[in-house]
């Protein structure tokens, strides 16, 4: 993973924190229920969103360099196992 990726991934991520803790804040101070919930259905697309970039990055680079080195299947494999878990509910 590149710095550049690293440091965007990671920005988002204290972001997501943040958002987090408010939406703790929230429930802790018996806030409406569809704000909670709002609220709540924009960090978990936050999550998506960074879950989408280091997927993108692994295949930007990590497996790209698997391809190049002629041992792809195992990254691929790898990969997929990982999407199935971040997709499993």
């Amino acid at each position: 993973m590149s710095t550049h990726d690293r440091r965007a991934i990671l920005n988002r991520f204290a972001r997501l924190e943040g958002q987090l803790r408010g939406i703790r804040q929230m429930l802790e101070s018996d806030r409406d229920c569809p704000e909670v919930l709002n609220q709540m259905a924009a960090a978990r697309a936050a999550l998506d969103k960074i879950a989408r970039l280091v997927f993108e990055d692994h295949l930007d680079h990590c497996l790209l360099d698997a391809v190049q080195r002629g041992d792809a299947e195992d990254s691929i494999v790898a990969i997929k196992a990982a999407f199935a878990r971040y997709f499993t509910p």
